[in-house]
């Protein structure tokens, strides 16, 4: 596990563009400081260590950073992986200060069994980081929240749910959806075969008066034919 509480040595660059090629050849990741907006600084960091850190640290763990004389307390705020070989391109530092709040993105970690798991149901997952603002030493490195709640078909958890520890304000909606329990594909596919197996049922049934009505009229017999008088001659 990395020390993300020590300081981590990056190199200063001055090769931009498209000689940065040459960089992520060597095994390097180019990435640029972000500073209060005074000059940006253009570093480099090996790719293996520089991802290490990123898995660890997130978007949420504050980061001391050395470049040569100077010393910066950062978050990551962006990473840029290659489409398709997936490897780290480029990444996005922004210096913060101790005494001022910052806002960072703080991973959800459902905590707890399931119950609706253990009957088949499944878990449709629909956020797993939220928008937080708080000052550096007061970020969480994840925000819990109670997943036995997610018991029955429709049942749901959202932010307002979450256990959000003093000094943390949660920026994201209140109300935005963290998971909720849904039917497998398996169920709703079986529901659906059932539901056109009824459809067809129904539709080839003939209701018994709707038969009578097609029959033909019933002929008219009784005393009035009877009492017809014959002719005399």
């Amino acid at each position: 596990m990395t020390d993300l509480d020590k300081p981590i040595a990056l190199q200063k660059r001055t090769v931009v563009r498209k000689r940065l090629a040459g960089l992520r050849r060597q095994g390097l990741v180019p990435a640029v400081i972000h500073n209060h907006g005074q000059e940006s600084i253009y570093v480099t960091a090996p790719e293996l260590e520089l991802g290490r850190i990123y898995h660890e640290a997130g978007k949420h763990h504050p980061l001391q950073l050395s470049v040569g004389d100077q010393n910066f307390l950062v978050l990551i705020k962006d990473v840029h992986f290659h489409p398709a070989k997936r490897r780290m391109d480029h990444v996005v530092f922004q210096a913060i200060r101790r005494d001022e709040k910052v806002e960072a993105e703080v991973p959800i970690h459902l905590e707890g069994e399931i119950p609706a798991e253990k009957i088949g149901l499944m878990i449709l997952h629909q956020l797993d980081h939220v928008e937080v603002e708080a000052l550096p030493r007061n970020l969480p490195d994840e925000l819990k929240v109670d997943a036995t709640k997610l018991a029955e078909l429709g049942d749901q958890i959202i932010v307002a749910d979450l256990q959000v520890p003093a000094g943390v304000e949660v920026i994201t909606d209140a109300e935005h959806p963290i998971a909720r329990v849904v039917e497998t594909k398996a169920m709703v596919a079986e529901e659906e075969e059932a539901a056109a197996e009824e459809a067809e049922v129904v539709e080839g049934e003939v209701p018994a008066e709707e038969g009578a009505a097609e029959g033909p009229a019933p002929e008219t017999r009784g005393d009035e034919s009877s009492s017809q008088e014959t002719p005399r001659g």
